[in-house]
């Protein structure tokens, strides 16, 4: 028992240190970025993690990416960051729901996303599915409990995000799902 409690804190570990160093790196390459499009990346070794480990590690990664998210909205100040931080003016515990919940549900929906196909297609639609499971549950959050923020013209704004960075963000996840699990599955037994 206590050689499992070792290996799930070193492979949480090591996915987290993954995690930032992913956030870190796309943070700097989106922000000199000249286009619109800047999808998400951090989500991909939840879903990733969550395949191989099952949803107990997934969704303490989603977790930790929750803070990674809550963290950066209240030190680094965007337009948005009262969406994800209670800390910021504006926020309040809808903006920790938003940035905790969806992605605790990423480290879970992909496992039995997964499960049900154990193939090539599982994995890309379990890569697609732990995208669109940060996509919907974070729009609509925001939908529902900030709707009445942009004078009520929120619907612009979600459409524009949902029609570039999302479908960025489901095939990007879908193809490195595709590429990796089968490799650290090999690598894992």
């Amino acid at each position: 028992m206590k050689n499992r409690k070792s290996s799930d804190i070193a492979t949480i570990s090591i996915f987290f240190a993954i995690m930032l160093l992913i956030h870190f790196i796309s943070s700097f390459v989106f922000n000199i970025w000249p286009v619109p499009i800047k999808p998400t990346l951090v989500h991909i070794p939840v879903i990733v993690a969550s395949i191989i480990y099952g949803p107990k590690i997934g969704s303490i990664l989603g977790g930790l990416m929750g803070i990674i998210s809550l963290i950066t909205n209240t030190i680094v100040l965007l337009p948005t960051s009262y969406l994800f931080s209670p800390f910021v003016e504006h926020g309040n515990l809808y903006s920790l729901m938003i940035a905790i919940v969806p992605r605790v549900l990423i480290g879970i929906t992909p496992y039995f996303c997964y499960k049900l196909f154990k193939n090539k297609a599982g994995l890309i639609t379990a890569g697609i599915v732990g995208s669109l499971t940060n996509t919907i549950f974070v729009l609509g959050g925001i939908f529902v409990f900030f709707s009445s923020v942009f004078g009520g013209n929120i619907k612009a704004l979600l459409a524009g995000i949902v029609s570039t960075n999302a479908i960025a963000e489901m095939i990007i996840s879908a193809i490195v799902v595709l590429a990796i699990v089968p490799t650290l599955s090999k690598l894992r037994k």
